[in-house]
């Protein structure tokens, strides 16, 4: 059996002055495959280290004091270290307990309203799912196009369960149908969201409309003037 193991710090930070209240989480989580170090405030993501690439990644806006890294994924390593060791001392402690598993729930929608030919991005968002991880596979017209996506970190919500973001950047062209399929092993079959470019042009008949009024409006001005005139000038 697959385990894994989540190790959550909680820590309150409370500004008196105004009774402010913060909420820092540390996560560290470990599977026999998967590994994940992230740090959150207020439910938003500070950091979290990509173990691939060896790298502590920061997700601070731009406008933020810039967090000083030294040290940061040599600590990330040693709590990995540590999150594993403990996965068999837990799992003897509790007997081998069965697997808690909750599916994920999905949805796919673009991050900006949609405008022909221009950029934008799709995000599949799966959520509500225990335990990670989630596999996600993109299509567009029936070709995977997988590799051209990112994946989040997962997050966790406050029923311990997961949430988790796939972003796949493209150019909307009429008739392009994008699909995102999500496997996980709390489903009894993989789960496909579909998307397809559909923008509804904007509708010619009021234009013309208030064109054909305009114009016979001006038209009648137009009679009447003459019409006054000549009666004038017969008088």
């Amino acid at each position: 059996m697959k385990l894994l193991l989540i190790i959550f710090t909680l820590s309150c930070i409370k500004y008196s002055r105004a009774q402010i209240k913060h909420v820092h989480v540390q996560l560290s989580g470990c599977s026999e495959s998967d590994k994940e170090f992230e740090f959150e405030l207020d439910d938003e993501e500070i950091l979290h280290t990509d173990f691939k690439n060896q790298a502590v990644v920061m997700k601070l806006p731009d406008f933020a004091d810039p967090i000083q890294e030294s040290g940061l994924y040599d600590f990330s390593v040693s709590e990995q270290e540590g999150c594993k060791q403990n996965i068999d001392i837990f799992a003897r402690g509790y007997k081998n307990p069965p697997e808690a598993l909750d599916a994920p729930q999905n949805s796919i929608y673009t991050s900006d309203d949609v405008q022909m030919g221009s950029e934008n991005t799709l995000i599949c968002h799966f959520t509500r799912f225990f335990p990670p991880p989630v596999t996600v596979r993109w299509t567009k017209n029936g070709e995977d196009v997988t590799d051209k996506s990112t994946l989040s970190q997962f997050y966790p919500n406050k029923d311990n369960t997961y949430n988790q973001f796939s972003h796949l950047s493209f150019t909307p062209q009429e008739g392009d149908i994008y699909t995102c399929t999500v496997e996980h092993k709390a489903l009894d079959s993989p789960d496909t969201r579909t998307w397809e470019v559909n923008v509804e042009l904007p509708s010619v008949g009021p234009s013309v409309f208030c064109g054909v009024g305009l114009f016979v409006g001006l038209l009648g001005v137009a009679t009447g003037t003459f019409f006054l005139v000549k009666g004038n000038r017969c008088n």
